[in-house]
């Protein structure tokens, strides 16, 4: 009989959860399928694999990446922390809580080198095509080949879609765009805030995009900040050259009209709007159609593909957990194709997902967001062998996390949390995260402050 086939579309943190997971198994002995992850960018990581082209990349594709410089964790490490392969294994030592993107590139790159797994990827091969054969019960998944421009077809048992949902922006309009005398661009194509150093900045969106990138231009010296929202102001404390109104109705040369009746000059519009769930590749029996929500429909266990369910989904929703979320759902997806967890039929399924859903619905606040998402991590988890952790601790340490950013937006991130994993309380950086302009993985681990670069 020959051997199963499983195909992985994408190698970012989603990806590499389910080749480590694969690869854990066969390390205890498990006879596990072929596995082939095909990801379109040059090495994995996703968006943690940073890159500072925007538009389109060296071969033509739409740049994946909506990483930008200087960007730093925006929650405690210890909430996305492995459970299989902890910080202190990785660095050697204790860091901080809030590290920048390339230590935590470096991070999610050394479990999967631990784990050796990188022959099961082939790189720069965007995935073109995936069709489902009822006859057969098998995949077609077409596949370019970027560095010979060749286009090739290979079949599969199994496929698991892990593309994100980070990088197809959702860009509205507003009269008066197409002739603004400044810069509008899309959080997506974001790079280097000191673009704007000494610039008057409108943001238009009140998520994480939107607190984030104003912080970063902040940090790095623009003249203002003004972030616009459509149903309700962020509730941080925000620093004095920073002001929030209601949404934008329309802008004139560089004056930016506002709901309020209120208007103001600037010179960039930086489009904070999220991302829309997008997958070309897909035909329309396999495709997942949802907004980022916490409980996509169609989804069994959040991962399953209730219209066939030898097609998967990771990481698919809004997230507190990421990390360690999706090693839950790759577990869970692994044993699925291992045998070793049965489905229950369609019926049943969906009335699952609907539950869910109906749970999702009654949340409030926050906490009631986190411990409904900590409860689903935990049932995928106890349905595999992935390492069980303190979901408590865990929980409190996103309450106490979520109070430090309420008090000062600026300084949240000069706090240090409890490792759930290893019970070591992480230090303090060395610099306070405004002071700290070299956001590089060798300032973060020295051991204390290098000489800084000038914001110039």
């Amino acid at each position: 009989m020959s051997k199963k086939r499983v195909a992985v579309i994408g190698a970012g943190p989603s990806g590499t959860a389910q080749l480590r997971a694969f690869q854990s198994a066969a390390a205890k002995g498990a006879e596990i399928p072929e596995i082939v992850c095909f990801e379109k960018s040059s090495d994995w990581g996703g968006l943690w694999n940073y890159t500072w082209r925007t538009g389109l990349d060296e071969n033509g594709e739409p740049v994946h990446c909506s990483m930008y410089r200087y960007l730093w964790s925006n929650g405690p490490k210890e909430c996305l922390e492995f459970a299989d392969y902890t910080f202190d294994e990785h660095f050697g030592k204790g860091i901080g809580s809030y590290p920048p993107r390339a230590v935590l590139w470096d991070y999610i790159k050394g479990r999967v080198e631990k784990a050796n797994v990188r022959g099961w990827c082939r790189f720069e091969s965007p995935v073109r095509m995936v069709n489902f054969d009822k006859a057969t019960e098998k995949f077609t998944v077409t596949v370019h080949d970027l560095k010979n421009d060749v286009m090739y077809d290979e079949v599969f048992d199994y496929v698991i879609c892990a593309s994100g949902h980070f990088s197809t922006p959702n860009v509205p309009y507003f009269e008066g765009l197409d002739t603004f005398n400044g810069r509008v661009l899309h959080a997506h194509d974001f790079r280097d805030a000191l673009e704007f150093k000494g610039k008057d900045i409108l943001l238009i969106g009140r998520s994480y995009s939107a607190e984030d990138i104003g912080s970063q231009c902040w940090k790095y010296g623009a003249k203002s900040i003004t972030t616009s929202y459509r149903s309700k102001p962020m509730s941080f404390h925000f620093p004095d050259n920073w002001e929030q109104k209601p949404l934008l109705t329309k802008v004139v040369n560089k004056t930016a009209y506002f709901k309020d009746g209120t208007s103001k000059e600037i010179d960039a519009i930086i489009l904070c709007t999220g991302y829309k769930h997008f997958f070309p590749f897909l035909p329309e029996e396999l495709r997942l159609k949802t907004d980022n929500r916490l409980w996509p429909l169609n989804l069994y266990k959040g991962v399953v593909w209730e219209g066939n369910n030898k097609f998967f989904y990771l990481g698919m929703q809004d997230q507190f957990f990421t990390f360690n979320m999706f090693d839950a759902q790759a577990w869970y997806v692994r044993d699925v194709i291992l045998g070793r967890i049965a489905l229950p039929d369609a019926k049943t399924q969906h009335d699952y997902t609907l539950a869910w859903r109906a749970r999702e619905e009654t949340l409030t606040n926050d906490e009631s967001m986190i411990r409904f998402q900590a409860d689903y991590v935990k049932e995928l988890i106890g349905a595999t062998d992935y390492p069980m952790f303190d979901f408590e601790g865990v929980i409190q340490t996103f309450l106490v996390w979520e109070k430090h950013k309420h008090e000062n937006i600026m300084t949240f991130r000069d706090h240090s949390y409890r490792s759930v994993m290893t019970g070591k309380m992480s230090p303090l950086h060395h610099t306070p995260w405004k002071d700290a302009l070299d956001d590089s993985l060798e300032a973060y681990l020295a051991d204390g402050p290098l000489d800084q670069p000038k914001a110039a």
